[in-house]
């Protein structure tokens, strides 16, 4: 959390849980950033394109937004747990705007 603070980025979780199930996971994890539920509409994993419809669960996914809005980095699969992408792209980012 450090790195991405230093670079001026907001992180946020979302999922297609519910909020008791995201509180577990929080709390179980020690995440230090705000889970958002997608739960009851599934609106922001369709809008982002990783909503699995026959699954009735998203991709996991790691976006990166830019300031402007504009998704400059997409990790998806089982390795965008990992936020050393995130983290490379966020930096990248920081650089440029300088």
């Amino acid at each position: 959390m450090p790195k991405f603070d230093a670079s001026e980025t907001k992180v946020f979780g979302i999922s297609t849980d519910n909020t008791p199930s995201q509180k577990e996971f929080a709390a179980k994890n020690g995440v230090a950033f705000p889970l958002l539920s997608d739960f009851a509409k599934r609106q922001v994993a369709a809008a982002y394109g990783v909503l699995m419809v026959d699954n009735g669960m998203a991709n996991r996914a790691t976006f990166v937004v830019n300031k402007e809005g504009k998704i400059s980095y997409i990790q998806e699969g089982s390795s965008a747990i990992d936020p050393t992408g995130a983290d490379t792209a966020c930096s990248r980012l920081a650089h440029k705007d300088q």
